[in-house]
């Protein structure tokens, strides 16, 4: 799933192409996509709306309109392609909004994961599902005092309470494998056991790994790419995630792989123990 920095990627990527344009039609052609409002009424209001500005917020990409704002999640799998208008649509594009300069821009979702909401320009932060997420990895206030207030009283294992986005928004699988393992602390360690000066270390170890992905334009793993011919490169950077049974980088121990809540993780038994 593309966690941050893909997705402001994929938001940089699209203001170079879509930003001052008109949508003047829109076609829905999976319903389950648009989560909010109703797919006819979505079209009807987005229709006729300027594209005035794109940004993010945790892992949605907002689009702001004349009156409201497009939400976009891309889930597993969810990328935009550009077409002509009247081409032919492929088999996973399911979401097609018409540019006033003749162009097709489209939502194409293998595993029909991803979704749309568009709501009051004026209250999108306020609004669901926007106002569930916790703080950005950049925020100020994204402190060691604050993260220790939200997993001090948690059985969780700490893997698990960094993939909360209602902690801290944006952060997934990959980056929480690499973030842990700079770190020095181990996936399964329960949030309750993370020291004051330990949650430093995670939030600025955070930082550096987003911050370097963001640069490097995300990771390219199995099927994501931020939109045709933009890959990221951060995955030649990757220390541990995705490399079980390979030497770790820092004492040539194995590397380990197990499943936490269900997720593949990566990790040095000896780096972190």
């Amino acid at each position: 799933m593309p966690e941050k920095p893909e997705v402001i990627t994929v938001a940089e990527s699209l203001k170079t192409k879509i930003l001052g344009k008109k949508i003047t039609g829109c076609n829905v052609y999976h319903d389950n996509i648009i989560a909010y409002p109703v797919s006819c009424e979505f079209k009807k209001k987005i229709i006729g709306q300027k594209i005035n500005d794109i940004t993010t917020r945790g892992k949605w990409i907002v689009m702001f309109l004349d009156k409201d704002s497009l939400l976009v999640h891309l889930r597993m799998e969810g990328k935009f392609m550009f077409r002509k208008k009247g081409e032919a649509l492929s088999k996973h594009e399911h979401v097609e909004f018409i540019l006033d300069d003749e162009e097709s821009f489209r939502f194409h979702d293998v595993r029909k994961f991803g979704k749309m909401h568009l709501v009051s320009k004026d209250k999108v932060y306020e609004s669901y599902p926007l106002n569930e997420l916790g703080k950005e990895f950049y925020d100020e206030t994204l402190t060691k005092e604050y993260l220790y207030d939200a997993i001090k009283n948690k059985k969780l294992p700490i893997k698990t309470l960094l993939l909360d986005q209602s902690i801290i928004c944006g952060i997934g699988n990959i980056y929480d494998d690499e973030i842990l393992f700079m770190s020095k602390i181990h996936p399964l360690r329960k949030g309750c056991t993370i020291s004051l000066e330990e949650c430093d270390t995670i939030i600025k170890n955070t930082r550096i790994v987003l911050e370097k992905a963001i640069k490097l334009g995300g990771t390219t793993i199995k099927s994501f790419t931020s939109s045709e011919g933009v890959h990221g490169l951060f995955q030649n950077e990757l220390l541990v995630h995705g490399k079980g049974g390979e030497k770790c980088p820092e004492c040539s121990n194995i590397l380990e792989k197990i499943r936490v809540g269900g997720r593949g993780t990566h990790y040095c038994e000896n780096c972190q123990k």
